[in-house]
């Protein structure tokens, strides 16, 4: 499954395959003090969307339900595996008009797609000369963005794209997207990429951050990944090992080229299907990387369930206090976006998922000013 089918419908240590649980680290000994009781953290957030398309309708309907803060993508001449900065310049002003400001830009390359439906696999593959070109396209984005005043890319580091294998019905309508490890049968067995495992994962990824960390601290443009959605088991997915799926994954990531520019997409829904008690745990996983810096956009969602076995949800009615998790995000002085990702499907009416993203947007404005007059 790939994370743009998800949004189709609103328009267009090293080794890290060991399950989080019982043995999660104590983050909270490593983190910043809490604030001292009636001491309110200052709310620095912004309300963002990062859904499809770049165009006028789609800009105005986000603004009209509170949106001020995007991700978006822009158009590239056919056979660029980038865009220029005057393409990037142009979704830029045209989101300023609507009163949006253009936070984070989509690259072309690196999406969270299935490697065998992925046009440009090389990075992923490790295969040359195609990895080469294409990092080269990275970086050329890295300058195309810096040059055209936005701040950050957004990317991935997948070869299995978003695992899902049922559905789960919701409230009314609503159709869930589910996950359960212990019946999920991969198929087929392997993917083009044939086994991959821990170590071969990391040098890949490793690979990658030495060509572009260095792009990235000298334009000073921030490049975020997003978390392999979800974690499995240390046996792998089409044996494939996810070393970007789990916490201590994440940890050993961010210690690699450490910079200011390289952090995380951090998918909130995405880290609390990594845990096997994301109702307690995911606070502290946010405190400790949120005290690093290295929180660069965060993907507010919820879930029901655990780390093996969960279903998305709306934001209301997951199993994680989203009013507690933002206050843990003031805790840290994040002052990025917090966007929905998910939403359900609603079987026969394809426009529903716009009234699902606005249903979303009122609850995170209405979590931030609840927070503002705590």
């Amino acid at each position: 499954m790939d994370r743009r089918d998800f949004l189709a419908s609103i328009g267009a240590g090293a080794a890290a395959g060991s399950a989080v649980g019982a043995g999660l680290p104590a983050y909270a000994a490593t983190a910043a003090k809490h604030p001292s009781p009636g001491a309110r953290p200052k709310l620095l957030m912004k309300l963002g969307c990062q859904s499809s398309p770049s165009n006028d309708e789609h800009f105005a309907f986000l603004a009209r339900y509170g949106v001020t803060h995007i991700a978006a993508e822009g158009e590239r001449s056919q056979g660029r595996l980038y865009s220029t900065a005057d393409e990037v310049k142009a979704v830029r002003e045209m989101a300023e008009r609507h009163k949006l400001t253009l936070a984070i830009f989509h690259p072309l390359l690196l999406p969270s797609s299935h490697i065998d439906k992925e046009a440009h696999g090389g990075i992923m593959l490790a295969s040359s000369p195609e990895r080469e070109r294409e990092v080269e396209a990275f970086q050329n984005q890295i300058r195309a963005c810096a040059a055209a005043g936005v701040p950050c890319i957004k990317y991935n580091m997948s070869l299995l794209g978003v695992l899902r294998n049922h559905h789960e019905q919701g409230r009314g309508d609503a159709m869930f997207s589910a996950w359960d490890e212990a019946s999920a049968k991969p198929q087929p067995p392997l993917t083009r990429a044939g086994p991959v495992n821990a170590e071969q994962f990391w040098e890949r990824i490793t690979w990658f951050l030495d060509h572009v960390v260095p792009v990235a601290n000298e334009y000073k443009v921030r490049i975020a990944c997003h978390p392999q959605d979800p974690g499995v088991g240390p046996q792998g997915y089409q044996s494939i090992n996810r070393v970007l799926g789990t916490v201590e994954g994440l940890k050993h990531f961010i210690s690699i080229r450490e910079s200011a520019y390289h952090g995380l997409n951090f998918c909130q829904g995405t880290i609390s299907e990594d845990l096997e008690r994301p109702a307690e745990q995911i606070f502290d996983v946010i405190r400790y990387f949120g005290t690093r810096k290295k929180i660069f956009n965060v993907h507010f969602r919820n879930i029901v369930g655990h780390r093996g076995h969960f279903r998305e949800a709306f934001p209301d009615e997951g199993d994680v206090d989203l009013y507690k998790a933002l206050m843990t995000y003031a805790e840290v002085g994040y002052d990025g976006m917090l966007m929905p990702d998910h939403v359900p499907e609603i079987p026969g009416h394809p426009e529903a998922a716009l009234q699902s993203f606005a249903f979303a947007y009122g609850h995170i404005r209405g979590l931030m000013q609840a927070a503002q007059h705590a």
